[in-house]
């Protein structure tokens, strides 16, 4: 597979002094926009029904400035036992041990995965290790699931991610992609698969983080959200087509914005001068794509709409004669557009309602040994677009073809 390498990008973008500075580490993970989300909906006709009575033993490894291991309520699950949790620093792991009501710590995923006794591992680690964590863990025959991005940078390990799943096929590898489980992306991925829409002729995805330009980033372990650009963390929005349809973005053509004052227009450690870019990509259905990952002043956004031949969905559905026909077909043939009920104990907390939903699909998966909601595929698709759009703006908008993924 032809693409642009880590290595000559880097090469020929600015050199900078890395660091290491953190926000203070007792700063409330409810305090940063999109843990507070909690208004979500499901079917409340139905109840969780379990599909077995095994508990997966899971061990959970980070708790830095998002504290987000415990986030998805995975030790509250009632087929989970929580054998152990990490954080390399000491009073992080101090503080996740007392909350999770777990006796067993590890010094570093490095250690956690030589524990046998270990089947999975939640890797809520720092964005550019998602790749590499999750690499091991399956190496060591364990279950991975990371955080997003699936990988932040380093294009190259999209295929090491892709080949070692190929070599695990029996583990379950999965990406907690949050707008995957909010009520709108949950609903329009229902009615895509049952033909509702037909092909979607646009889309649109936009993760807008409220900053006003200029003040400092959350911190990040070794820092890594200075060290890189706005569509290296592109699947807030992504997710928007490709958690939809579960198909691929084949091109895209992409702008950048940067500071409005050239004198602050300072190139960072890969030389990115953008503070939000957009990127209009090519389907595989024929359609157009709209994403955009945007730092500015305005409300929080995960969101997201998509237009289809037959019918459309905005927070709503709208269809015409032959869309509501569909719709209507769809639901007599057991169509069941709002979410399912979670397992007592687990609540749907941050991120739209999202966070318990992925920790459900994710043991919910290693049970039944199938495919997670994010699987390897979707989570490369997701991810890979946002690499080559940055290349995109950094060549004002040349289109760059999107590499292609199968198991």
């Amino acid at each position: 597979m032809t693409h642009v390498s880590r290595r000559s990008f880097l090469a020929a973008s600015a050199a900078a002094a890395t660091g290491s500075a953190l926000l203070d580490a007792s700063r409330a993970a409810e305090d940063i926009a999109g843990f507070d989300q909690t208004q979500t909906d499901y079917d409340r006709t139905t109840q969780w029904k379990p599909f077995s009575d095994r508990k997966v033993r899971v061990g959970i490894v980070g708790h830095g400035v998002c504290k987000f291991g415990l986030a998805f309520d995975l030790q509250n699950h009632p087929n989970v036992e929580l054998v152990a949790v990490s954080d390399l620093f000491p009073d992080r792991c101090a503080e996740m041990t007392a909350q999770a009501k777990c006796g067993k710590t590890y010094p570093s995923l490095e250690e956690m995965v030589k524990d046998d006794s270990i089947e999975a591992i939640f890797c809520a680690t720092d964005a550019p290790s998602h790749a590499k964590h999750a690499i091991l863990c399956m190496e060591h025959g364990k279950h991975a699931a990371v955080a997003v991005p699936a990988f932040r940078g380093d294009i190259d390990d999209a295929e090491r991610l892709l080949e070692c799943c190929k070599k695990n096929r029996g583990l379950v590898y999965a990406m907690f992609e949050t707008s995957v489980f909010h009520d709108d992306l949950y609903a329009m991925e229902k009615l895509f698969a049952a033909g509702v829409f037909g092909n979607l002729v646009y889309s649109e995805g936009e993760y807008c983080h409220p900053r006003s330009l200029g003040t400092p980033t959350l911190g990040s372990y070794k820092d890594w959200r200075k060290h890189g650009c706005p569509m290296w963390y592109p699947t807030h929005a992504t997710a928007y087509y490709v958690g939809v349809t579960h198909k691929p973005l084949l091109d895209v053509s992409c702008q950048g914005t940067p500071h409005f004052d050239p004198a602050k227009r300072i190139p960072n450690a890969i030389g990115n001068v953008f503070t939000s870019e957009v990127g209009l990509f090519r389907t595989v259905e024929g359609g157009i794509s709209r994403m955009i990952v945007c730092h500015s002043q305005g409300e929080y956004l995960e969101a997201g709409r998509v237009r289809g031949e037959y019918a459309g969905y905005n927070k709503t559905f709208v269809g015409d004669v032959t869309g509501k026909q569909r719709y209507e077909q769809a639901v007599k043939n057991g169509l069941q557009v709002k979410k399912y009920a979670l397992p007592p104990g687990v609540q749907p907390g941050g991120h739209g309602g999202s966070h318990g939903y992925l920790g459900d699909d994710f043991i919910d998966a290693i049970l039944r040994g199938r495919k997670p909601a994010v699987d390897v595929i979707d989570a490369l698709n997701m991810t890979v677009p946002g690499y080559y759009a940055h290349l995109s703006a950094m060549k004002d908008g040349e289109t760059f073809k999107i590499p292609q993924y199968s198991l």
